[in-house]
């Protein structure tokens, strides 16, 4: 995507909806900055994002080829930037908004 690549560390989790393992389409993913031991990723499965509480669990980075082997080329993409896949889809975009810490 000619960005600097920010590299992720097996040990750092991510935020993964559990409707990922289903196979349910698109697959959206969007980074927030890394924070707390995390490496700021959110993906989630479907047209539905939710701000639920549990809609997201924590994971390994490690454990991503299991849950999900499609997103692993998209991981190094830095903070501020998603991405939307599907089978014989691909769209990856910067979102200056992720960076906003003010949006809390």
């Amino acid at each position: 995507m000619g960005v600097e690549p920010l590299l992720v560390p097996p040990d750092l989790k991510v935020g993964i909806a559990s409707n990922v393992r289903t196979g349910l389409q698109p697959v959206n993913g969007l980074r927030h900055l890394p924070e707390d031991g995390t490496t700021g990723w959110f993906i989630w499965a479907g047209e539905q994002f939710s701000e639920d509480a549990g809609f997201f669990v924590r994971l390994h980075v490690a454990h991503l080829a299991e849950w999900c082997p499609a997103v692993l080329p998209y991981l190094e993409l830095p903070p501020g930037w998603r991405f939307l896949i599907a089978p014989g889809y691909e769209d990856v975009w910067q979102d200056p908004n992720l960076l906003d810490i003010s949006r809390g």
